[in-house]
């Protein structure tokens, strides 16, 4: 019973201070994960008021938030959409791993670690984090704007990476040879193409056994049905990410509609939950030896991020503020870094500071990304591109003699 009473206090004080964070981020006009991120690093280990009873709760809490953050964005958009995406994304997202997986396996043997805490740091350097853009584009309201299908598609090309990568690094984190990454890669390829046939085939009989008219009925259906292909997913060693945004494309019409507007509040919650917990498990002790070459890999990664971004939107015709709003909203990396970091750690066969590096990374960029995202917002971000438009059609009007 006592267990249970500090569980209610820590889970219920720590939800009302993010409230009052959440207000005070919308008052100065900040996105308010970095807000979250300070709030997890306060009360977690090695912060000012370690919370311990209410760990394990944030933990399953943060996993739930991931997954309504993607599922939510799939609900955004149709199987055909997310095919047409796929297949005009596909150059961008080879550009995407050689910009940006590169530098973290440069990064690595140049710190002189071996191939396969380079292989790890390659992942961790790759991938954006979904949750986090996820929700900058919400608290932007950027959703519906040209641009989100180009960086959505980036992410899920990320995402689905991930599901053939994840596997591999977890066999050779393992020792296991090529033999048993050759197999754990080809589940994950037959759980991913299994769960695409379903979702773009039989994505309307899944929305026809669900009624629109009984939103309590819908939010347990759509919520459980989630959770459930997730969780599989993960079972799998395919991302639960992937899981949750197919679920969401698999829906469609007036059902898509009132899902999304059920699913909204219980987004908002977990989401907080979510990154409140990275920032628990994040002892800020470890953080300032590792500091100035995470920030070093941080301005690298996040310039060549950027410029993926920009590349992408500007192959399918994005004018340039556009192409800014894309590269500038891919920046943040997180879950899935901090979920490749942590299968690195409980091996224990690579460089001891790769933890604590990638943790100082990912809040870097975590931290400085929602920022970054809102400028293309500013008026001297704006003006300068005027400006820059302005030269470049100079440049282009032939001289008269």
């Amino acid at each position: 019973m006592h267990e249970t009473t500090t569980l209610l206090v820590e889970v219920g004080a720590l939800l009302f201070l993010l409230g009052l964070l959440g207000r005070l981020s919308r008052r100065i006009g900040l996105s308010p994960i970095p807000l979250y991120l300070l709030a997890g690093l306060a009360f977690g280990h090695g912060g000012l008021l370690p919370l311990n009873a209410s760990e394990e709760f944030f933990a399953v809490g943060a996993e739930i938030g991931v997954i309504l953050l993607l599922v939510m964005l799939g609900l955004e958009y149709s199987a055909n959409e997310l095919v047409g995406n796929l297949r005009s994304a596909a150059p961008a997202g080879l550009i995407d791993g050689l910009l940006n997986a590169l530098p973290g396996a440069a990064f690595a043997l140049l710190l002189g670690w071996d191939w396969v805490a380079a292989l790890v740091l390659a992942g961790i350097t790759w991938v954006s984090s979904s949750g986090v853009i996820a929700k900058v584009l919400a608290d932007l309201g950027r959703l519906g704007n040209r641009e989100t299908p180009v960086i959505l598609s980036v992410l899920v090309i990320e995402d689905l990476a991930m599901a053939f990568y994840l596997p591999l690094v977890t066999a050779v984190l393992a020792g296991s040879g090529l033999l048993g990454g050759g197999i754990a890669l080809g589940v994950a390829v037959g759980t991913v193409l299994l769960v695409l046939v379903v979702a773009i085939r039989y994505g309307n009989l899944i929305s026809t056994a669900m009624s629109a008219k009984d939103p309590e009925a819908l939010l347990l259906g759509v919520l459980g049905m989630t959770l459930l292909v997730a969780g599989i997913a993960a079972k799998l060693q395919v991302s639960a990410a992937v899981g949750a945004f197919l679920v969401g494309i698999a829906l469609s019409g007036p059902v898509a509609h009132h899902a999304t507007e059920l699913l909204t509040p219980l987004r908002d919650l977990f989401a907080a939950v979510f990154f409140v917990f990275f920032g628990l498990v994040t002892d800020p002790r470890d953080i300032p030896p590792v500091l100035l070459p995470a920030l070093a890999l941080a301005v690298i990664t996040m310039a060549t991020k950027t410029l993926t971004g920009y590349l992408a939107a500007r192959r399918v015709g994005i004018a340039e503020p556009g192409r800014w709003r894309t590269g500038l909203a891919l920046v943040p990396r997180g879950e899935f870094s901090i979920v490749i970091a942590g299968l690195a750690v409980a091996a224990g066969s690579v460089e001891p500071k790769l933890a604590a590096l990638a943790t100082a990374y990912v809040l870097i960029t975590v931290v400085t990304g929602p920022m970054l995202a809102r400028l293309p917002d500013f008026a001297w971000f704006k003006r300068w591109l005027r400006q820059r438009g302005a030269a470049q059609r100079a440049r282009a009007v032939p001289v008269q003699d």
